[in-house]
């Protein structure tokens, strides 16, 4: 395909080039295995490339006044909506998401470029009365400078956006390293679309790679401030520790083992709708995903039935047929590893209600009930279409088992009664959840973000003014101060 060879490149400092490592990122299609692109990897002296570039343009970029600078999101968002057609090809081809699913990830991506144009004049400064006489103490924002953003496979234009249309529309440059199994929808498409949106060389670079090439150098180099991570809880760890021992600030969203609770007064039906979107949709590889449902057993049976009828019925096959629910997962190991957590949560007592079967990397949906309390597999992030039914009895129970996890990402709350909802939803350790509703969403202003092992700081609206902006305290003294001596 034309579209992956013409964006096969490195791009650093406004130039599309070749990588100089000695061997290649091969894109593949993980649906039907079509060779899609091949990309020499960049090496740490291109890393050190694009730093450089982006330390060099930011300053001026920075001066530049916001008015102008949200014309560029401005014509971003415009070449996004002309081109979505085959953008979503792409994300179909790529990543084997459906085409529902990419029609998801494109109005997130159109929704946060609305948001970058309004973050370009978002950054205020304050002035705090002072002790002193004759004082006047100035609060500017000022942006950090450059920031480092490691995008992941799932949702990687969107995710990619994220963060870095909000980190350039409040003054900052950017390198963005996207994930090796999504180099073109995660990493260079979005360079084009700066590109063509008229962004000043050197803002934004991608540089195409792995951590076996170049090791720790995007997140060790010195000219970065901040490091933005999507990924896992174990690499999230790792770039964590690295950005704290070279005093950086570190952006981590990271895993999820959400939990939707159904209580006994919950509208049945709507609650099955709910919970086949929440853990279904893209496979199940999404961060904030359903994977354990919380049933009262009041309503247990009714809602099983329904629940694996629906399921049952999801269409699993080619991402580009519309009709498609469920396609492939990323790649033969993922798919593997799923496979695998399934086969060993039977071994070990669960029974399996649907038992997906394999075929390449498609999985049919696989739901397990009757896992042991201290199953494993309950704590755990499962990437892949694997839901868990767990009864419980009353709210306290249900509290209980949706706190025991190492993650808090999402989840949500059914029942007939509003604020019993948002008193249970208070109760769970999460950084966000939903009552009525599922457990996948994100919008632009409202924080975004996850407790424990689902990572630190927030993101969206006014938390991304915070984490990619910093404060700087300039005081003037009108008058003499009398010093001490």
């Amino acid at each position: 395909m034309s579209f992956f060879s013409d964006l096969a490149h490195q791009y650093i400092d406004g130039e599309w080039k070749t990588g100089s490592g000695s061997w290649d990122i091969i894109d593949f299609n993980p649906y039907d295995g079509e060779k899609l692109a091949s990309i020499t990897v960049a090496t740490a002296d291109e890393v050190d490339q694009a730093y450089r570039a982006a330390e060099r343009a930011q300053h001026a970029w920075a001066e530049t006044n916001p008015y102008a600078r949200r014309g560029v999101f401005e014509r971003a968002l415009r070449i996004v909506e002309e081109r979505e057609e085959e953008i979503t090809g792409a994300i179909v081809a790529e990543l084997g998401g459906t085409r529902l699913k990419a029609a998801f990830e494109l109005h997130l991506t159109k929704e946060f470029l609305r948001e970058a144009v309004h973050l370009c004049l978002r950054p205020e400064g304050r002035i705090l009365p002072s002790p002193e006489d004759g004082k006047e103490n100035r609060l500017y924002r000022t942006p950090v400078g450059v920031v480092g953003v490691i995008s992941p496979f799932n949702f990687p234009l969107f995710l990619s956006v994220k963060t870095v249309a909000p980190a350039l529309a409040l003054g900052n440059a950017v390198v963005l390293k996207p994930h090796q199994s999504a180099p073109v929808t995660g990493g260079s498409l979005v360079a084009r679309i700066f590109e063509d949106a008229g962004l000043p060389a050197g803002l934004l670079n991608v540089v195409i790679t792995d951590i076996a090439e170049i090791g720790d150098a995007l997140i060790e180099h010195p000219v970065p401030s901040v490091i933005s991570f999507t990924g896992s809880d174990r690499v999230g760890r790792h770039v964590a520790t690295v950005c704290a021992s070279h005093f950086k600030r570190s952006v981590l969203e990271l895993g999820g083992n959400s939990a939707l609770i159904v209580l006994d007064d919950a509208d049945v039906d709507y609650a099955v709708d709910a919970a086949v979107f929440s853990r279904f949709v893209h496979q199940g590889q999404v961060c904030m995903a359903a994977n354990r449902i919380l049933v009262d057993r009041s309503v247990q049976a009714e809602f099983t039935g329904k629940f694996v009828a629906k399921v049952a019925s999801l269409k699993v096959g080619d991402p580009a047929d519309p009709a498609t629910h469920i396609g492939p997962l990323i790649n033969a190991s993922q798919a593997e590893a799923v496979s695998s957590v399934v086969e060993q949560a039977v071994a070990a007592g669960a029974e399996a209600l649907l038992h997906g079967a394999t075929d390449g990397n498609l999985i049919a949906p696989s739901v397990l009930t009757g896992l042991p309390a201290d199953s494993p597999v309950l704590r755990q992030e499962i990437f892949g279409p694997v839901a868990l039914l767990v009864p419980f009895d009353g709210e306290d129970e249900a509290v209980r088992i949706a706190n025991d996890t190492p993650y808090g990402l999402s989840g949500a709350v059914h029942t007939a009664d509003v604020e019993r909802g948002v008193r249970i939803a208070k109760r769970v350790r999460t950084g966000m959840i939903h009552v009525n509703d599922g457990t996948v969403h994100d919008e632009p202003v409202v924080p975004f973000g996850g407790e424990k092992n689902s990572g630190v700081g927030r993101l969206n609206g006014e938390a991304t003014v915070d984490a990619f902006t910093t404060q700087k305290w300039i005081s003037v003294q009108h008058g003499r101060s009398r010093f001490p001596f």
